[in-house]
Formats: structure tokens, sequence, C-alpha cells
């Protein structure tokens, strides 16, 4: 076909040789390209050092089922089958841009492979792949600027809309397709027909509209066609680093250094042991530069899609808080602060400046964010850094200086003496229950780490009692710690407390250690986490739920059938069992195993399940909100026909049972924690092997 037109290189457009402009564009587009990345990873170089290059086959293996796979895109599937459409169009199509860009140069230039058979199927691919991407852009433009989801919405308070940088990168892209398939549709109607692409594609659509043109309108057509693309593809490079679209770049990198260890949050200070922490001189992050450079690519990358705030429980009850701005107002402050043209600016303090108080103290850690992101943006070692920062400059809630004491010189955040850590016990004693207090001269198989909501508050108290219960009747040689046991410090290290917490851990960790026991039990999530995932050094540690669906497959635990066949059960996933550390069927499956027990799942349950309002020192903070979480998710339960909530969390039965009161439910939905069920529906004992 190109004895018929004259290639792009050879013609001359305002007495230019064409290959001098497609040089010109060429360079320039590149040179402009790689000043702009320099100048955008200036701040990453000057971030704080994270440590992401370990365990390369688990990061290869995930980056090719969240990147290249998109995994998370169909959660919301109008818009994610929109984006992988996109998605694998440009991978499609890439060959075919780098070669345009080519034979700007070297007309007669094929992509190495692609001169044989190979190649007719790959342009029967990329043309479908034009065609589709052309037309999902024409939807997504529509969608997102006629008929805007909610999550798109901008807030007055958080600055511009970002509607038109997105319609405008639409239409951007959609020009790429246009213009890629109109130039081939010059080139099939000048060689009369005989080539022609794939049917119904773009391409072939445009071909029969020309086929009967004149040469010298289809030579115009054709050379227009290839400058047109060839400045959009250079132009698109170059804008993508200056808004949202950066992530078209930058998310390959995002998802291949994301975070591997669920439940955890970054150590104050990476490289710097907890012996060491006395000799540093602040912690957390108060400056912008503070933030590692893996968080500065978490800004570079966000998406701007608003699943994060979409999903989050704070920003659904009205909180000052929505993770998809902690991103983009990051992002903001980079662009502002390290400009592409212009000096950089000095540094400034973060709070009042980009976060305000409240904002971050209004994060539960629930996790729901970082579950939704398609990129893998990581926001709760973000904010753990930040309240870091904060308590460091006396910056705490005043709801949350009291618990905080308390734990200081108590050990619990109520403040009560140690020798009342065991006082649950003493009901059991009645039953002729005796347990046990491990010690030198106590030992034990197994430990039954309590935590101080359930050894201090009397309500949770019964959830103690269950559970040594359900010990009992399984036959475990079990013990307690008690006075010896102190709090888990799970949320004193998330709100940032982190030398308190290392005193916490330090005290439990030589106490289980000096128990000798070879397991550990707990009821609790929080302390669940806390043991495995901020701990080092200890036996094996796992929820009531596992133990007990271990005991009823050895058939050392059985159930009787209940009594209330009228009864429905629904099960609400607690954060820190669910989301944090995968633990979604084994709840599930010890209901499942009780007779005649009705059961029926939330809208929202497994890893989209909607916190309760947050554990542990959650209790004791007096947020802003328009509404409870826990009236959110009673509501959500009783919209499934539930009339029983089952949680596997004190914190979570918490908080729904206010949720049930204030909801005006009384007496008519019953929250139950997963231990209190179980104890009550257990047939017979069993004694140990």
């Amino acid at each position: 076909m190109h004895d018929v037109l004259t290639p792009p290189a050879w013609i001359s457009l305002f007495g230019i040789p064409g290959w001098v402009l497609a040089g010109l564009i060429t360079i320039l587009g590149l040179a402009c390209f790689v000043f702009i990345m320099i100048k955008r990873l200036i701040p990453l170089v000057k971030g704080a050092s994270d440590p992401r290059f370990d365990r390369p086959g688990q990061r290869v293996k995930d980056l090719l089922i969240y990147w290249l796979g998109q995994y998370k895109q169909p959660r919301y599937m109008l818009a994610g089958v929109l984006h992988i459409i996109i998605f694998f169009g440009f991978l499609i199509l890439a060959i075919r841009s780098i070669s345009l860009v080519i034979i700007g140069f070297s007309p007669d230039f094929v992509f190495p492979g692609l001169s044989g058979s190979l190649g007719d199927v790959y342009n029967v691919l990329k043309d479908y792949a034009a065609t589709l991407v052309f037309l999902a852009c024409i939807v997504a433009g529509i969608r997102r600027g006629v008929y805007t989801p909610e999550r798109y919405k901008v807030p007055p308070k958080y600055g511009k809309d970002h509607t038109f940088e997105a319609v405008f990168v639409l239409g951007l892209i959609g020009g790429l397709m246009f213009f890629e398939s109109l130039f081939e549709a010059a080139h099939v109607a000048a060689a009369g027909m005989s080539h022609m692409p794939a049917p119904l594609s773009l391409a072939w659509f445009f071909s029969l509209l020309l086929s009967p043109a004149p040469v010298g309108f289809l030579q115009g057509t054709n050379a227009f066609s290839y400058f047109a693309h060839d400045v959009i593809f250079f132009f698109f490079l170059c804008f993508l680093p200056f808004g949202k679209h950066f992530h078209v770049i930058t998310s390959i990198f995002n998802v291949y250094f994301h975070k591997l260890d669920r439940g955890t949050v970054k150590p104050v200070r990476w490289g710097v042991s907890d012996q060491e922490l006395d000799d540093l001189e602040s912690f957390g992050i108060k400056n912008f530069e503070e933030f590692t450079w893996k968080h500065m690519l978490d800004f570079y990358t966000c998406v701007d899609c608003g699943r994060c705030s979409d999903n989050c429980p704070a920003t659904h009850v009205g909180r000052p808080l929505s993770p998809r701005f902690i991103s983009i107002k990051s992002r903001d402050y980079m662009f502002e602060h390290y400009p592409v043209l212009g000096e950089m600016q000095g540094r400034e303090p973060v709070m009042g400046r980009i976060f305000e108080e409240d904002e971050i103290w209004s994060c539960t850690t629930c996790g729901a964010c970082e579950e939704e992101c398609p990129v893998m943006n990581e926001y709760i070692s973000k904010i753990v850094d930040l309240r870091r920062g904060m308590v460091d400059e006396g910056m705490v809630p005043q709801s949350l200086q009291k618990p905080l004491s308390a734990l200081e010189k108590r050990g619990n955040p109520y403040g009560k003496t140690e020798k009342k850590r065991q006082e649950w016990t003493k009901g059991l004693s009645e039953e002729g229950l005796e347990i046990q207090v491990l010690g030198p001269k106590a030992q034990a198989r197994t430990l039954y780490f309590v935590d101080s909501a359930s050894s201090y508050d009397e309500r949770l108290q019964e959830l103690a009692q269950a559970t040594a219960r359900i010990l009992t009747a399984a036959g475990e040689d079990f013990g307690i710690l008690g006075k010896g046991e102190k709090d888990s410090g799970h949320e004193v290290r998330r709100f940032g407390e982190e030398m308190l917490f290392q005193s916490l851990k330090e005290h439990n960790t030589q106490a289980i250690l000096d128990s000798g026991v070879q397991n550990i039990v707990t009821a609790d999530p929080h302390a669940l986490n806390a043991l495995n995932k901020d701990y080092q050094g200890l036996p094996k540690v796992e929820h009531i739920a596992q133990y007990v669906l271990r005991q009823v497959r050895a058939g050392k635990l059985t159930f009787s059938p209940v009594i209330d066949s009228s009864s429905v059960y629904t099960y609400h996933d607690p954060c820190y069992l669910g989301r944090h550390n995968l633990l979604y069927d084994p709840p599930r499956e010890v209901l499942d195993a009780i007779p005649g027990l009705n059961r029926v799942e939330m809208d929202r349950s497994r890893d989209r399940s909607f916190c309760c309002g947050g554990g542990g020192l959650m209790l004791f903070y007096e947020p802003i909100e328009d509404q409870r979480m826990g009236q959110v998710r009673v509501k959500m339960a009783e919209e499934a026909g539930a009339n029983v909530i089952v949680t596997g969390c004190p914190f979570c039965l918490v908080n729904l049972e206010d949720g049930v009161k204030t909801s005006g439910l009384e007496g008519k939905m019953e929250v139950i924690d997963l231990t209190e069920l179980v104890a009550r529906q257990i047939r017979g004992q069993k004694t140990e092997e």
C-alpha cells in the first residue's frame, strides 16, 4: 500500500520534510517527558526510606493479579469494565503507537515478529481494541460528565472538581483511537480496499466512508491523521504527570511495591530498632518530607475514583475524613511545592496546612479504603505516622488523654488496678470452674489472652466467661496471666503512642514467654492482630473462632439445635478479624455447624464489611459525626432480614448493642458475641485426650 500513498516521512508540510517534523515532535516530546519525570521524582528522593524490595516473587505475582489482571476493578462493575477495556486496549495498542512513531523516520518499519501471520492476527486484535477503547471513552465520558456518580464529586472545601480533566483525558484517548483508525483506513481506501481492516471495527467503518474519495484527499487524510496521532501521543504522555492520570505511569510501580503484610503498621522509622527509639529526636510525620517515598508514590498514583471514601465508614457517617482527599490534598501539595517550572518551596508543617487534627483522629483503621483501592494505595500507616507526630507535639484529643494516662499507669485504659483484671473469673468459680493463673508454679499448654476490655468491662466480662467455658468444654489445658497481663497495646500503637506500646509489648512478651505456654487463644481480634503482627517471638496465636472450628472438626465440641427457629442470624465481620487477618470463613463455619441456625448475609459483608465504629480507644474518642457507625450497621442487618447479629469482637459487641439501643430496636434486635452463642449451644462436656 505504500506505493499508492506517500508515507508521512517523505511528504513535506510547510516546506518541512515529514521525517524532520516527526523527529522534532518525538525529540521534543521525549525531552519534555524526561524533564517532567525528573522533577516529579524530586520529592520521592527527599522522602524517608521505605524498604520495599523484599519477596520479589510475591510482588511479581501480585503485580500480575492486581495490575495486569485488574482484579479489583469489577468491584464497581460498570466503571470496572470500562477501565479494563481501556487498560487492555492501551496494552494492545502500545506496539502500534510505538510503530507509528518510528515510521515517521522509517516508513518500512515493522515491529519484530509481526511481519507474517502473527502480524495479521495482531492487526485484527488492535483494530477491535481501538474500536472498543473508543466506544468505552464515549460511555465513560458521558457517565463522568453527565451522570456523575456521587463518589466523584468534590465538596467545595476540597477545591476544584476534576470532571473536566477526566473528560479531557478521555477525549485524548479517544483521539488516539480515532486517528490511528483513520490513518489505517486511508491506506486501505487508497489501495482499493484490498486489505480490509477487521469487520465492524472503527478502521473498517472509516475505510468504507473513504473508499469513494480521490487519492489526493486520502493522502491528506493519511498525513493529517498520522501527525495528529503523533502530537496527541506525546502531549498525552507529558500531560499525565500533571493530574490524577499520573497513575497511568506510576500504578505499575505502586502495585509492585505495595505492602505485603496485612494488619501491620510501619515502624516509627525504618532501620531503627525498638531499642534505639529513645535516641530519636522526634516521632512521626510533622513535615511533608517525612512521608516515605512509597507513601508519596501513593499520592501520585491516586486514581481519584472515590472508591476508598465510598467505603470509608468515617466518611459515611459524616466524620471530617475522606481517604480520597488525604491523597489528593497531598498530591496538590507536591505539585505546588515541587513544581515542574519554578523554585521548590520550603518545608511546612503538614497539620493545619494539608490536614486537620479531627480529620486524622477520625480514622478507625478499619482498612476498608485499602481493601477497595485498585492501585493498592495505603492509608493506615500514613495516618498512624501523622498521629505519632501529633502525639509528639502534645496534640492529643481531650477524650483520649485520660485512657492513655491510665494505660501508662495501670496497663489498662479504665484506670483500674491490676488485681481486678481477673475478677471476671469469680462468677465461674460459683459454677465450679476454677481458672488457673499461670506463673512459675502454674503451667498450662494454652494461654487465654483476655485483654483489657473483656477483663474490666462488666458487659464484656461475659465474653471472657463464655470463652473459658468453651475451652473447658473442649478439655483444653489453659490458664490466664491475671494481673501479669497488660493491655495488648494494639490501639495504643495505632493512636500514635509508640513508646507506651513498646512498654506494654515488652511486659506482655516477657510474661507470655515466662508462662511456658505452647499456644495462645484470644476472643479479641485486636489482641490477635497485635500478638501476631506487632509482637515477635510468641507461640502460635489464634482467634477463638479458629479454635472452636478445630474442636468441632475433631469431634470435641458438638452443638444442640437452636431453640427459637424463628430467629434469623447474620454475622458481622470485625475489621481486624476479617480484612486484616482474612478470617472470614471460620466464624461462619462455626455458626453453620449449629443445627437449625438460619443465617443470612448482609449486603456489606466479608471484605466489604462496615466498621462498627472502631475498637479499643475509639470507645473513648468523641468524634464529630452525623450518625453513629453502629446505627448504620444495625440498619444493614435489619434490611437483611436478621434479628440477631453475631460478631467475633468485644468492641463490635459494644458498638452494635449501642446501635440497637439508639435506633429504637431494643426487643427487636439482639447482638451476641460468637463465644456467647457457642457456649450456650455446646452439648455435653469433653475431656482432654
